[in-house]
């Protein structure tokens, strides 16, 4: 079956074509925007979440109702890490409907939304967003995987036509270790860790750290590129080892189960929360004077203040005026 996934390097390459002369394949020197479609081919030929957990399905059947985690998308304002979030999103999506929680997938469709809105990207995906919702409440949930992939597709196409082609690349690396983490989790849930070998691609992880390495410079040293490059060249790493004993190959597991998961939630913490506002200082308590403390030693005793009223009640009277005219001497 055609996937979004499958449509979208389609239409990428027939536009990429049309029009080009055949008759001049002397020239070696790719453009920039040849360049920057080719990494966009090169992220788009990423296996999809969907793809890796129909491949666990075949070996292990998960229980995905525990797998199922609350669709939470960081507050954020740096463009990395929100096309990190989309891919995250994507794959908690896929979850969703391997678990067939109708919910669950409306929320991350909202999630995704949300982040794609604070790329500049959500307007071409309204649409998509309300197929999600009817596909999840009517649980056609091929139908809805088909459209979950092609959200995250056009999420991609439009990073592409806004020049944002390097967003793209984040987006995948971000959903494929995310299913990194899923799959791992639950082969280390297997006495036998079955179906371990969904997860040996070491060159897709080299490949995908190589992209990362040639990001911009200003992107490239971003602290959490810098991080998800470090993850992808461990993993890379890690998968390369081979004839590994049981013990050997759980420990392998857990490590990669382990830099995953803290790269996910380091992905989905959120970096421009408002400070709290703080508690108000309370006022100092206002003490007065004991009216029968002694003065301290060596201390001249004070001369209090008659107040107001004692002062107008001991005032004495001045004599009237005397009368003109009258009245004896």
């Amino acid at each position: 079956m055609l996937t979004g996934r499958h449509f979208a390097i389609l239409a990428l390459t027939t536009l990429t074509c049309h029009g080009a002369s055949v008759a001049t394949p002397s020239v070696p020197v790719m453009t920039e925007t040849q360049r920057q479609e080719a990494l966009f081919l090169d992220a788009l030929s990423v296996p999809s979440p969907g793809e890796v957990f129909a491949a666990l399905n075949k070996a292990c059947r998960p229980n995905w109702a525990t797998l199922v985690t609350p669709a939470t998308a960081p507050v954020t304002t740096a463009r990395p890490q929100l096309a990190l979030a989309v891919g995250v999103l994507a794959a908690n999506g896929y979850i969703a409907v391997e678990a067939q929680d109708g919910q669950q997938v409306k929320n991350v469709g909202r999630e995704m939304m949300a982040e794609a809105k604070a790329l500049g990207v959500s307007q071409s995906l309204l649409a998509r967003g309300h197929s999600l919702i009817e596909f999840a409440d009517s649980n056609t949930w091929d139908a809805l995987e088909d459209e979950l992939e092609a959200t995250e597709n056009e999420v991609k196409m439009t990073m592409v036509e806004q020049k944002d082609h390097d967003l793209v690349t984040l987006t995948s690396a971000a959903a494929w270790i995310r299913g990194i983490e899923v799959a791992s989790g639950v082969v280390l849930a297997n006495d036998s860790l079955q179906g371990s070998r969904v997860l040996r691609q070491p060159d897709l992880a080299a490949q995908l750290a190589s992209q990362l390495g040639n990001l911009p410079p200003k992107m490239s040293r971003d602290t959490m590129v810098s991080k998800v490059k470090e993850v992808l060249e461990s993993t890379a790493v890690l998968l390369q080892q081979q004839n590994l004993t049981e013990e050997k190959e759980r420990e392998r597991m857990q490590k990669l189960h382990d830099q995953s998961a803290s790269l996910v939630k380091l992905i989905l913490t959120s970096t421009s929360v408002a400070p709290p506002i703080p508690p108000p200082v309370p006022a100092p308590p206002v003490t007065s004077p004991s009216p029968t403390q002694a003065p301290s030693a060596g201390s001249a005793p004070s001369t209090p203040t008659p107040s107001a009223s004692l002062v107008s009640s001991t005032k004495t009277d001045a004599p009237p005026a005397p009368k003109k005219g009258g009245g004896k001497p």
